[in-house]
């Protein structure tokens, strides 16, 4: 049997651990997936309850209820003769050339049912929070990230060997001549990507990818495709900057994308539109198609018929479905008491930010203005974004909506580069078991399906529920002080508010993070301290004033607290999940988040009367505090 004082994350969850079950058609389970599969039953009803009587006052919801309802007609799915795929790979097949390619890519693009190998998006400029950035960054790769490609990763060869077998049984599906070569040739284009892709640590110092380059001498650089035509197209009209986001990538872009890989880029664009495509087609297809994903992670089955209904529908629909669900399941007393809670943790914060015994009274100064400039959402948005009204289903195919839909959303992403940031817009619908931070507009979001038990109830203790989502909310105010949201001013704008001595000492309680978690061993292998710094650093400033506001309740039980703590982490999942979250996640695994920031707390110690002999003992000198 095991013990608060060597593990308190078994000890916490031991009965749950040896009864939960993962879920045949997931790769996990853990508080947060018990909570999804809750949603899922209870909006899966109600979507179809809504679709015998149909919410005429509710275009937007109408319309999610239209495509529901036709996502789950399997009888008009089984009869599809897949005429409108064929046409989607005819625009690629009709390309004969590399010229042919350069002539019609803005059209592709703009199609959007046909990848690219390149990616622009438009996000808020980060040094210009208010506007938004045309950015440039790779098109990414089939593995999960990069160190899936070293020739000592164990599971490099299986994937890539059922990735061509998978992708070519597709393309024969579909009637594509030399299935097999062009899956092959998939592959060879993704592997001359590698060397330029970012490497998921590169990825989690989000704040260091900011490479503004002016537009001139960005569209000079590249001489193989006419950029400034096309970023015209695109965002018409030729903005003063591009953000480039992976510089290697586009430091070797013209010898990636050009004439003589242009058989290889072909092949690799068909593949893109015919995986695609199998979500929206028969049964037999829809299980073709995700027979990869299960393969990857080790699910055991696909999803039913009725949940990926459902799946379809939040992926064109999901705030509108947020918003539904917050209006039904999120109560005005839930709301005003996590309210009171965000506001504990914020004045804590503030005490802890001014009691700082390694931050200058200046820079403290300019953390609480931060901190005081922090807007919160809770539980669900007060309107939906106006994409909503224009997407419309109509007398066609699952398909043909879905290919519809896409190039709508397409176009708005474009659109919105001539347009002032919104930074009232939620990036979560409700009904999401989650909760963020946004530098760029600094807010803290809270969507209604986190508010819930495990995290928080009325029913649970003061102790219990700041243990839940109290360490949830302040690891969310956190992530404002964190390796990369703490280069972000209280506007959003990425801007050096630091002074210099104190930044400097603040790297180096990074680094001692970093060396808090680098290497440990866990069932799937070691952790990367670098990938998951920033998360660490938001798991121990949430617990740590989660519990100064705890202690300064009538009812504190600081028990209850830790143990509360290690139930809302508890997780099984499979060893290939668990493999593929150490190479790309930057959270740390779950046992580790449970149980290492406990052990930098005077308080844990005492509460459980922990040793020097105890596994969970570390000692005085080696306690880290930052926030």
């Amino acid at each position: 049997m095991t013990r608060v004082q060597d593990d308190l994350f078994a000890t916490v969850n031991a009965d749950w651990l040896k009864e939960a079950q993962i879920p045949a058609d997931k790769p996990r389970i853990s508080a947060f997936d018990e909570l999804v599969l809750k949603n899922e039953k209870n909006l899966a009803h109600d979507l179809t309850e809504l679709s015998k009587n149909l919410p005429t006052d509710n275009p937007e919801l109408l319309e999610a209820i239209k495509f529901y309802n036709k996502a789950g007609d399997w009888e008009k799915r089984e009869q599809a003769d897949f005429s409108a795929v064929k046409a989607e790979l005819a625009k690629v097949e009709t390309l004969q050339s590399f010229k042919d390619f350069q002539e019609n890519l803005s059209q592709l693009i703009l199609h959007s049912q046909t990848s690219v190998p390149f990616s622009f998006s438009v996000e808020p400029d980060m040094k210009d929070a208010i506007h938004y950035s045309l950015g440039f960054s790779g098109p990414g790769l089939l593995l999960p990230d990069t160190s899936y490609y070293d020739e000592k990763h164990p599971r490099k060869k299986e994937l890539l060997d059922f990735w061509t077998k998978n992708t070519a049984e597709i393309l024969a599906r579909f009637e594509v001549e030399n299935a097999e070569e062009i899956a092959q040739n998939s592959v060879k284009f993704d592997e001359l990507l590698v060397p330029s892709a970012n490497t998921s640590e590169e990825w989690a110092k989000y704040a260091e990818l900011y490479h503004p380059i002016a537009t001139d001498s960005f569209v000079s650089e590249i001489t193989n495709l006419n950029f400034k035509s096309l970023i015209n197209d695109l965002v018409k009209t030729e903005p003063d900057k591009i953000i480039v986001y992976e510089d290697r990538f586009y430091e070797n872009f013209d010898s990636l994308v050009n004439e003589e890989n242009w058989s290889l880029i072909k092949a690799w664009m068909l593949t893109k539109v015919a995986r695609r495509a199998t979500s929206f087609l028969t049964e037999d297809l829809r299980i073709l198609g995700g027979a990869y994903g299960r393969f990857l992670s080790n699910v055991q089955e696909a999803r039913s018929q009725e949940k990926h209904q459902l799946d379809l529908t939040e992926s064109y629909f999901s705030q509108v479905i947020g918003l539904f669900y917050g209006q039904k399941y999120f109560g005005e007393a839930a709301k005003a008491d996590v309210k009171r809670m965000v506001a504990a943790m914020i004045k804590v914060y503030q005490e802890r930010l001014r009691k700082n015994d390694w931050l200058s009274q200046e820079t403290a100064e300019k953390a609480i203005e931060k901190l005081d400039a922090i807007t919160p959402f809770i539980g669900f948005p007060d309107k939906l974004p106006e994409i909503y009204r224009r997407l419309k289903t109509t007398s066609g195919s699952l398909y043909e909506d879905a290919v519809k839909f896409d190039e709508i959303l397409t176009a708005r992403t474009f659109e919105k580069f001539s347009e002032d940031v919104d930074k009232t817009t939620w990036h979560m619908p409700a009904h999401m078991v989650n909760a963020y931070y946004s530098p760029d507009s600094n807010t803290i979001v809270f969507p209604a399906a986190i508010l819930q038990a495990p995290f928080y109830s009325l029913d649970q203790s003061s102790s219990q529920n700041y243990g839940g989502i109290g360490a949830v909310i302040a690891h969310e105010i956190s992530h404002a002080f964190d390796n990369n949201g703490a280069q972000f001013d209280k506007e959003g704008n990425l801007n050096k508010w630091w002074l210099d001595k104190d930044y400097e000492a603040f790297e180096e309680k990074q680094k001692e993070m970093i060396e808090l978690f680098d290497g440990i061993e866990t069932e799937a292998g070691p952790a990367n301290g670098k990938l998951i710094v920033s998360e660490n650093i938001a798991d121990q400033g949430g617990i740590t004033a989660a519990l100064t506001a705890a202690k300064e309740e009538d009812d504190v039980d600081l028990k209850a607290f830790f143990s509360q703590w290690a139930k809302i982490w508890r997780m099984k999942a499979s060893t290939e999940f668990q493999q593929m979250l150490l190479s790309m996640d930057v959270h740390a695994p779950a046992k580790l988040r449970a149980n290492i920031p406990p052990t930098n707390l005077e308080e844990f110690y005492e509460t459980f009367d922990v040793k020097e002999t105890d596994q969970m003992y570390r000692a005085p000198e080696k306690r880290l505090k930052i926030w």
